[in-house]
């Protein structure tokens, strides 16, 4: 009487792990999330280049209208808080299922 020795519960766990789950929960984020975190990106990007510039070319005279333009000190930082609420949007956002 040879009886052959049982899987331990860890083995057996083990075994589990490594099938491939069929739920599709396999991949966070899709083609889709990633293209929309690009163009959320490009946004903050573009918020930051609005807020550059407002240098003068002589260093002894202070153009005060210039560096606090409305531009730079309203409209950039808009731009950017937009940009990176776009970026949380475009990573919360669930990826299609695809049909196969």
């Amino acid at each position: 009487m040879s009886k052959q020795p049982s899987k331990s519960a860890a083995a057996k766990s083990a075994a589990a792990a490594a099938k491939p789950d069929k739920s599709g929960a396999g991949i966070a984020l899709g083609l889709q999330n990633y293209k929309l975190m690009l163009i959320g990106f490009a946004i903050i990007v573009v918020g930051f280049v609005l807020m550059s510039g407002g240098k003068s070319s002589d260093p002894n005279v202070f153009n005060a209208e210039e560096l606090y333009s409305f531009r730079r000190i309203t409209l950039a930082p808009i731009v950017v808080i937009l940009g990176f609420a776009f970026e949380i949007y475009a990573i919360m956002k669930r990826p299609t299922k695809q049909q196969n």
